[in-house]
């Protein structure tokens, strides 16, 4: 059976390659002329690569490196020691580490917090553990329930001091989802802190070698192809056609440089697309489901991503670091973490600016200039002086619409893969599954979709195993 794939993002390619493995013939369309959605990458004119985001690859994202393994290329995730690095603004240049031992969960997550003595005090780390029990006793049940809290009233409501908050969660609630933690489900975070507690490896990070539309995106597509799949760019969804009884008819792809629309038909059609542009695209009659209109109370929330070149070295620190900055989220020197963009003599970071909401209609000279401050107070030694380091070239990657804004209330509001639309189905980050607004979100529900697919339509090639998968997961 055909299966027409509106998206080549992580959901889509994903998607197309369980359902190559179970027998289908996915057609994965992309708008634009680069494979990844929210991972893509490009080259500028000198041969060096800026991307979408700063990714990271988690030990708690099994369906993603299940994903690596099944492709042969495991090799290609670059793992750091097992920490979690904090910038000391109080301090300028200096770092608070979270180091997990080498021993089971949670008992090394405990450890990680109980030795750190720079970011809270003993008695916050009490409350705060405790805090966190309910989470760990009652599981994913628990953590959705508190989907009616934003993770400041959650901090609140177990009592937990608002310096707690200040100290390690504005810095992760903006890595996380890109907004505050009085602004951020605490879903969300406990979620993530159950990951990391209760798997042992769970925290532990990876970066890729080198480009994700490359390292990754690239390997997807050969693996589709292979099998009798296609990937096509330049292949923008104009309109969905529907029959008279509100199913499915075909696709209407735009032409692009003066080309005809072209009507392509299949048997079924996967949307991966963002939920903001499925929102536009969904045919009238559709509009008025139940289960359509739910997605109103779903949308994108703006990021920036930065790259910044300079002319020496500024640190040497391998690692991903949340800055603890009001304008910066995460950032990594890429010429450390990156065998790609590795450089021993000069330094690329590549930085989140978090929350965007007020920048991203800012001119980029004007967001570099902003950076820059931040940079003179978190990298002291290098901007000060008579040989002040030079910012050699730069860009700036603005996604108006990235993961959904992960507010409370929001768990009601993203649907199931399978659609009121019998030859219609879902796949992305913010449809349902338990890893939220994500790389490993957005690779559950690529799966997900091909195995409620298969359960619909079995071909005549066996299905179970990727059904089990996903049930598993």
């Amino acid at each position: 059976m055909r299966v027409v794939i509106a998206g080549a993002g992580l959901a889509g390619l994903s998607c197309a390659k369980y359902l190559v493995d179970a027998g289908f013939t996915p057609i994965v369309l992309e708008r634009r002329d680069v494979l990844g959605g929210k991972i893509a990458a490009w080259k500028d004119e000198d041969g060096d690569w800026y991307e979408t985001g700063l990714h990271i690859f988690f030990g708690a994202y099994p369906n993603m490196l299940q994903l690596f393994k099944e492709l042969g290329i495991e090799e290609r995730l670059q793992w750091k020691e097992h920490s979690m690095i904090f910038n000391q603004p109080e301090k300028p240049g200096t770092y608070s580490r979270f180091d997990f031992p080498d021993i089971p969960a949670p008992i090394n997550g405990v450890m990680a917090i109980l030795r750190n003595n720079d970011m809270l005090t003993w008695p916050e780390k009490i409350l705060f553990g405790i805090g966190l029990i309910p989470a760990m006793i009652k599981g994913q049940s628990y953590v959705e329930e508190m989907d009616r809290y934003s993770f400041s009233e959650w901090l609140q409501k177990h009592n937990i001091p608002k310096r707690v908050e200040k100290e390690v969660f504005i810095a992760m609630s903006k890595a996380l989802n890109f907004i505050n933690p009085d602004e951020i489900s605490a879903t969300i975070l406990l979620t993530a802190l159950n990951r990391f507690l209760q798997e042992k490896n769970g925290s532990k990070m990876a970066f890729l070698d080198g480009s994700p539309t490359e390292r990754l995106c690239e390997p997807l597509v050969d693996y589709i192809t292979s099998k009798g799949g296609e990937v096509r760019l330049n292949a923008p969804l104009k309109e969905i056609l529907l029959n008279h009884d509100g199913t499915v008819q075909s696709f209407i792809i735009r032409g692009v440089d003066g080309a005809a629309d072209e009507i392509l038909t299949a048997d079924l059609y996967v949307s991966a697309m963002p939920v903001d542009p499925l929102k536009v695209m969904l045919p009238k009659p559709w509009r008025e489901m139940d289960f359509f209109k739910k997605l109103e109370g779903l949308e994108g929330v703006p990021v920036i991503n930065l790259h910044l070149w300079f002319d020496r070295k500024l640190t040497e620190i391998d690692h991903l670091l949340f800055s603890r900055s009001p304008l910066l989220s995460v950032y990594a020197d890429m010429s450390n973490t990156c065998k790609e963009y590795a450089n021993p003599d000069r330094s690329m970071l590549e930085l989140v600016l978090a929350p965007a909401k007020d920048w991203i209609t800012k001119s980029d000279p004007e967001i570099i200039a902003a950076t820059m401050a931040e940079l003179e107070k978190l990298f002291p030694q290098h901007f000060t002086g008579d040989n002040p380091a030079k910012l050699l070239k730069y860009h700036v990657v603005k996604t108006p619409r990235s993961v959904y804004k992960a507010t409370p209330g929001r768990q009601a509001c993203r649907p199931d893969q399978k659609t009121p639309i019998a030859n219609f189905y879902l796949a992305g980050d913010y449809t349902m599954q338990r890893y939220l607004g994500s790389m490993e979100g957005a690779v559950l529900s690529g799966k997900q979709a091909a195995s409620v697919i298969a359960q619909d339509y079995s071909p005549k090639t066996s299905t179970s195993s990727i059904a089990g998968e996903a049930t598993l997961v």
